[in-house]
């Protein structure tokens, strides 16, 4: 399948930031509504912004109506999620992607928005995977900034270069990339969300989880053949990983290693990439070149 890039930003054109899942008050969003207007363009809010329902950016209507609204208003050349969090999932199967598919734009995300990101590649459309509004400035993310500001406006993608490391696994793979948040690729497996594996470059980071549930979610991906030909897979943060009482046995590296190890693709481990500062912008659906060698790994396109 081809993948549908959209076209760069400009300046002079209107943005739109949504929260389609967890709540965000509007204030925690002024420096970054700051930094796009620095950039040239003009700032829309959505319904969401505003919404409140639990934990929720607004009940599910709510946040599938906004999302939809800015999919089909032509004047809307990006949509950025303000944030992560619970519920993009919950909306996904309402939206009619017949407006966007007429005028594609950037869809702008991460952590929770790794089910828009899959659903737009099952679609055949690139996306960003990439740092949200309401993190544009954590100490130590300025280059992460400047990478989604790089991929929205079309700029090339500068190579990303990690150091060596113990578990990486050499090679050589070309292929687009697909990815994102372990725990929401194997929530979206069997859906229309899920986005195929083979012949691409698979990336992985998550937050916050048990030991035993990335065991068990990447033997949910290697037992449903999703880890079956692969060209490549980049491992990114797995950060701020939890324990039992009685210790799992393998760290979140050695237990992705284990799988890995099953099939003959390259890993590189260490890459800039998830919940954390240096979260630096990947355009999923591009085709990239992953290298891993005694130098260590690196990924161009």
């Amino acid at each position: 399948m081809s993948i549908s890039i959209p076209p760069a930003l400009r300046a002079g054109q209107r943005v739109a930031i949504v929260s389609p899942a967890r709540k965000i008050p509007a204030p925690e969003l002024a420096p970054a509504i700051a930094t796009l207007q620095s950039w040239g363009l003009e700032v829309v809010l959505g319904e969401s912004i505003a919404g409140d329902h639990h934990q929720f950016a607004g009940d599910d209507d709510l946040r599938r109506r906004d999302f939809q609204q800015q999919l089909d208003d032509p004047s809307i050349r990006a949509i950025l999620c303000a944030r992560g969090g619970y519920g993009t999932a919950r909306i996904v199967d309402g939206l009619d992607f017949a407006g966007f598919r007429a005028a594609p734009k950037w869809v702008a995300g991460f952590s929770d928005i790794t089910v828009l990101n899959s659903h737009l590649l099952a679609l055949g459309y690139a996306s960003i995977h990439g740092v949200m509004p309401v993190l544009f400035h954590q100490a130590g993310g300025e280059l992460a900034l400047e990478t989604l500001r790089r991929a929205l406006f079309g700029e090339a993608f500068q190579p990303i270069e990690v150091a060596p490391h113990l578990l990486n696994w050499p090679g050589t793979a070309t292929g687009a990339l697909v990815g994102g948040n372990l725990s929401l690729l194997q929530t979206i497996t069997g859906t229309a969300s899920q986005a195929g594996f083979a012949g691409r470059i698979l990336f992985l980071e998550d937050l916050d989880e048990y030991l035993y549930h990335i065991d068990r979610m990447l033997l949910h991906l290697h037992r449903s053949g999703q880890l079956a030909g692969l060209a490549g897979l980049v491992v990114g943060h797995f950060s701020a990983m939890r324990d039992n009482a009685i210790p799992f046995g393998s760290t979140a590296l050695e237990i992705i290693h284990r799988y890995a190890r099953i099939y003959d693709f390259p890993v590189g481990y260490g890459f800039p990439v998830g919940h954390e500062a240096d979260n630096l912008a990947l355009v999923v659906g591009q085709t990239v070149t992953l290298t891993v060698n005694g130098a260590g790994a690196r990924l161009e396109a």
